[in-house]
């Protein structure tokens, strides 16, 4: 009973070969309807370019993540106890 416990709990190494084409393929279709889509509708979508590029600035420093001024704080106490 435990062996069947556990077959559940960890999949086996059998499963991954067989989802990773299928990913594959299900993001291919994914991209080909995109393109077509893209294709069929760029009139309209090519008018909303320049409101995306404004609504991009706020998004990346929302989640970019601060440039770095963390780290620096955390070395900040460090090198003061040095001096």
């Amino acid at each position: 009973m435990e062996d069947h416990a556990n077959h559940n709990a960890h999949p086996t190494s059998g499963d991954a070969p067989v989802r990773r084409p299928l990913l594959i393929a299900g993001l291919m279709l994914v991209l080909i309807a995109l393109f077509f889509l893209l294709r069929e509708h760029w009139g309209h979508v090519a008018g909303y370019w320049p409101y995306l590029l404004l609504l991009a600035c706020p998004l990346m420093h929302l989640f970019h993540g601060g440039h770095g001024h963390r780290a620096h704080r955390e070395r900040q106490p460090a090198e003061s106890s040095q001096k």
